[in-house]
């Protein structure tokens, strides 16, 4: 029989690897976890800004945790979900572990599959960083000091951040970003064109080749941590591994970790808590 993807030969043996709900007990209740610490996160910030327009589109919005004092670090969150759902307001629990640290918080909604193709969804998170960049200071944010994570999608929407001719197009500095935390990446797509998901996402060779971040790296001077549970599928490792390896040849600095006991739910768990090795990376990335 011959094969989809690497040693693969049927959806179902690609699906038992990308789809992170099959190991997890009640991913429902995964969810639930977002919902009720994001209901948290938002009470407890007054001056939360929810459905801030970076675009012209009804989807392309922030929502802004500013920060108490002027000329703060900005941490910019990129949701995952598989470009097919969930929104910013799911995850406005990232901003905790930020918030107690003094970072200005900014967590970027995009519009969804299929409405909209993956391509049109990298384009709006590019405008969205271009966005924060730029207004940094209306939320006592301090554009010098932007740091990036992403999860799952997120990953990928992330790390395509990181390969983005911020100069030529947005007239920003080459590499405005002070480091990227990625968590259970998708950096190369070709699996998913076999698996569950494509009915959805629809993708093709072409796509797959401009936006799997494994076939776009560049030279970039920001510093990258990739990480992904290690209840997680070998799939998900290897995603991560492959792309730092790639990273690392295109002379760039990265660092690896599977987090011990973490599956791809709990693996942003992290940001709900300013103590954990995720925060204090962030933090030291921001302020070094």
């Amino acid at each position: 029989m011959p094969t989809l993807y690497r040693t693969f030969e049927t959806q179902a043996q690609i699906d038992a690897q990308y789809n992170p709900s099959l190991p997890v007990a009640d991913p429902a209740a995964e969810l639930r976890h977002y919902v009720e610490r994001s209901a948290q996160a938002r009470a407890a910030h007054p001056s939360l800004r929810t459905g801030v327009a970076y675009g012209p589109t009804r989807a392309e919005t922030l929502d802004i945790f500013p920060a108490d004092r002027p000329g703060a670090p900005v941490f910019v969150f990129i949701h995952g979900g598989y470009w097919r759902a969930l929104s910013a307001g799911d995850f406005s629990c990232v901003a905790l572990g930020p918030q107690r640290r003094g970072f200005a918080s900014v967590v970027v909604n995009y519009a969804l599959c299929p409405w909209v193709t993956l391509d049109e969804i990298v384009r709006q998170v590019r405008a969205a960083l271009a966005w924060t960049w730029q207004h940094a200071a209306d939320f006592n944010g301090d554009r010098e000091r932007i740091v990036i994570a992403g999860h799952s999608a997120g990953g990928q929407l992330g790390a395509m951040a990181l390969h983005t001719d911020w100069a030529g197009d947005y007239g920003l500095p080459a590499d405005p970003l002070r480091g990227a935390w990625l968590v259970s990446g998708l950096y190369d797509l070709a699996p998913l064109r076999w698996s569950y998901l494509q009915p959805v996402i629809q993708l093709d060779e072409r796509t797959i080749a401009r936006q799997s971040p494994i076939h776009t790296l560049r030279p970039c001077q920001t510093p990258l941590r990739l990480v992904w549970g290690a209840l997680e599928s070998s799939e998900f490792a290897r995603q991560s591994t492959a792309y730092a390896e790639g990273w690392r040849g295109a002379g760039n600095t990265v660092e690896t970790e599977a987090l011990d006991g973490l599956h791809h739910y709990t693996a942003i768990h992290a940001f709900e808590d300013a103590d954990s090795a995720a925060c204090e990376w962030l933090d030291r990335q921001a302020r070094g």
